[in-house]
């Protein structure tokens, strides 16, 4: 199928991908028919994966279903299985994370993504903008933990993007060129196309390598703090207080990055900004007896406890609490659990609070 060069080509960027062994089955592909996507497709094949490709709809503008139909052609040539999903993300304010949060509902819990080097870049630059500390600055991880037992897998992570457009026109598959890519509304466009190159040049040199590098670097010593934090139970004030405030900010941190909030799945969220952590810490140490946080939903104190509390906007009215510590949280569905340490369901919406862990 491929032109001469193409599976040298395959085979070189494939040293620089983290693809899941083999002998771990069958895998979901997440497919969009851009260069990117459609690399991830053909690496995935090069290194003897089987499975699905999922492409998601969104309905954002005419002519998607051809985009659709150009996928399943490229995933039947490549020996995929094809599946397409549509999701509705109608026009208006926070059109790209609400289109995002659509995407990553409709595909399956542990799913195989296309972003490489540029995609990381990008990312570490806009968590800069939004002030999200650490946890902005380590970028997209190359494997990220999901509900239930999912995973997001970013095999592409090495590459960078005009390495997959060439591997896509070396083995003659058709791309699709979304025009949204240049949409100057979305702030990841402006950062692609007017700051990094930007900075590029201000540099003197390529800086979306030495971003990815820095996003590498910081990921291993936040994997440090996070085993620190882990010890602490981030709703407890006494814990909060006691502890190093690097670790007692890295356990909140993770507490309110992994809340459960309406339409968004645990672990996908942006990093709460440091803004908002030190309005947190505030309520913690007493300045305040409660603060607002992004999503529609406020930290409060109560009996050396913190409550985070909002509108029921994750299908659930009650009471939900994180028992399993602040490294790890998660939501319980109120009404489903009864016994120590889960709280009656209330009407209104939901509170839930990081417990220790058993």
């Amino acid at each position: 199928m491929s032109a001469p060069g193409g599976d040298a080509l395959a085979a070189e960027l494939l040293s620089r991908c983290r693809f899941p062994a083999t002998s771990e089955g069958p895998v979901a592909l997440a497919v969009s028919g851009g260069p990117d996507s459609t690399a991830l497709m053909i690496l995935a094949r090069s290194y003897g994966l089987e499975g699905v490709v999922v492409h998601v709809d969104h309905g954002l503008r005419d002519g998607s279903q051809s985009e659709a139909e150009v996928v399943a052609k490229s995933a039947q040539a490549l020996g995929f299985a094809f599946e397409s999903r549509k999701v509705e993300v109608p026009d208006g304010p926070d059109l790209e994370a609400r289109a995002r949060r659509a995407r990553y509902e409709a595909l399956p819990s542990k799913v195989l993504t296309g972003h490489t080097m540029d995609d990381q870049a990008e990312t570490v630059l806009l968590n800069v903008l939004r002030g999200s500390a650490t946890d902005g600055l380590r970028g997209m991880r190359p494997v990220l933990s999901r509900e239930l037992g999912g995973r997001v897998i970013r095999p592409l992570l090495g590459l960078r993007r005009h390495e997959t457009d060439t591997l896509c026109r070396l083995w003659g598959l058709e791309v699709v060129q979304d025009p949204s890519n240049r949409d100057p509304r979305f702030r990841r466009n402006r950062v692609r196309h007017e700051g990094l190159p930007l900075l590029s040049d201000i540099a003197g040199r390529d800086v979306v390598p030495v971003l990815a590098r820095q996003a590498e670097i910081i990921d291993s010593e936040v994997e440090l703090l996070d085993a620190w934090a882990e010890a602490l139970d981030a709703a407890s004030v006494s814990d909060l207080l006691g502890a190093p405030l690097p670790v007692a900010r890295r356990a909140l941190r993770t507490w309110l990055r992994r809340a459960p909030r309406g339409g968004q799945d645990h672990g996908e969220q942006h990093p709460p900004s440091s803004a908002e952590l030190e309005r947190v810490m505030e309520v913690v140490c007493g300045h305040r007896r409660a603060c607002q946080i992004s999503g529609g939903l406020s930290v409060r104190r109560a009996q050396g406890r913190l409550l985070l509390s909002g509108p029921g906007t994750v299908g659930l009215a009650g009471t939900v609490r994180v028992a399993s510590g602040a490294g790890t949280a998660g939501a319980v569905p109120a009404g489903t659990a009864t016994g120590p340490g889960f709280d009656r369901p209330q009407p209104g919406g939901q509170e839930f609070e990081s417990g220790a862990q058993p």
